[in-house]
């Protein structure tokens, strides 16, 4: 399957454990295609297992002075606003680092005197060809945001104590729990 070229990072498949007969694009659009690989199974029946593939994301846990940078924004998706973790696609060349820093710095104004790769995952592996990397951020300082034409938000800072509660308060969304929760583990909050 050739990835789309639209400046964003895709992630490479490995070779198939079995056999793909044949691969299907059904939908594509600026921000995902969808389709459907017919694949042998170990019986050797066959199934055409069904995928969205989404751009490789980055999700950003930023903290200073004792504080989470979160950000409030509507998602029409799913019609509800939310306090999230600042998060973003991952450009074609970039690291995970480097997408962190840029993203923190459009949606938050802030930028980061050091980043780490936390955590990099594969997301809702039973439909979904989607990377996601979590970076933590810190030694933050005001740059001024840079928002894109789509993106409305409100910059929140969140006490690092009350972060983990505040991601798990409805509505809510599964890149700022696990986030926040791998940050949590790694003693970072």
């Amino acid at each position: 399957m050739n990835l789309p070229d639209d400046g964003r990072r895709h992630e490479s498949l490995p070779d198939p454990e079995w056999p793909v007969l044949d691969t299907e694009i059904e939908y594509e659009t600026g921000w995902y295609v969808g389709g459907y690989d017919l694949v042998e199974q170990p019986d050797g029946s066959t199934k055409r297992y069904y995928w969205a593939e989404l751009a490789t994301a980055v999700v950003v846990v930023a903290v200073a002075d004792d504080e989470v940078v979160m950000v409030e924004q509507y998602r029409p998706t799913i019609r509800e606003t939310q306090v999230e973790l600042p998060a973003g696609i991952v450009e074609a060349g970039e690291s995970f680092s480097q997408a962190a820093e840029r993203e923190l710095r459009e949606e938050t104004g802030f930028a980061p005197e050091a980043t780490s790769l936390l955590q990099d995952v594969w997301c809702t592996t039973g439909m979904l060809r989607h990377r996601r990397g979590f970076v933590f951020a810190d030694g933050l300082s005001p740059v001024g945001q840079e928002l894109d034409d789509n993106e409305f938000l409100d910059v929140r800072a969140v006490p690092v104590e009350r972060a983990v509660e505040v991601a798990r308060a409805e509505p809510t969304n599964d890149a700022t729990v696990e986030g926040l929760l791998i940050a949590h583990d790694e003693g970072l909050l």
